[in-house]
């Protein structure tokens, strides 16, 4: 729920501020609530965890990260299930150009194919850009080939071609400028 964040936030201060917590942060802040957030509390979020892929670059977002000095983490840095980005023409060339192509296709998801590669550069683009990614998986092979991505790097060109996919917040699972959407987040009981 979105309502008196401020509220929490001190209570986490006080508990990081004791050594009960080692880290604080926030999620789900763009730019503009993370500026006015930032500027408001007494220690800034040492992470924002915000939807990064992509097909949502949310470049305005990691700017103001790094001006706050808050580390920006990727949920769905694959999509989230939303796109196919293991499918994509661009991503494969841009794999197979940095041997990431080597003719092995998994089984993912509900069974639909897709080359293991695609996922690796995505993951790659959005760690070179400086963000921390916790893909989701529960397979020991897309865990394995998660963690395979320390071997090459994309080009500036590359990654120009890979940010070029951004729709914008059309891409974005989350619609915090939607009112409904607000509306639901304070409306939902997470606890008692």
């Amino acid at each position: 729920a979105m309502k008196d964040y401020f509220s929490a936030w001190r209570a986490m201060e006080g508990a990081y501020k004791e050594g009960k917590l080692r880290a604080i942060g926030v999620s789900n802040f763009y730019p503009h609530t993370l500026t006015n957030f930032c500027e408001t509390v007494e220690i800034n979020p040492m992470v924002n965890q915000v939807e990064l892929h992509p097909y949502f670059t949310q470049e305005d977002a990691l700017e103001t990260m790094k001006y706050y000095e808050v580390q920006p983490e990727a949920w769905a840095p694959l999509g989230g299930g939303r796109y196919k980005p293991f499918d994509d023409p661009m991503l494969q060339k841009i794999a197979a150009a940095h041997g990431k192509t080597v003719g092995q296709v998994i089984l993912r998801w509900i069974g639909s194919k897709y080359g293991k590669s695609a996922a690796q550069v995505a993951l790659r683009w959005n760690v070179q850009r400086g963000v921390v990614v916790i893909p989701k998986s529960t397979h020991k092979e897309r865990i394995e080939e998660n963690i395979d991505i320390w071997d090459f790097t994309l080009t500036e060109e590359e990654m120009k071609r890979i940010a070029s996919l951004d729709m914008g917040y059309e891409g974005t699972a989350v619609k915090h400028f939607d009112p409904e959407f607000v509306r639901m987040c304070n409306q939902r009981k997470i606890h008692d």
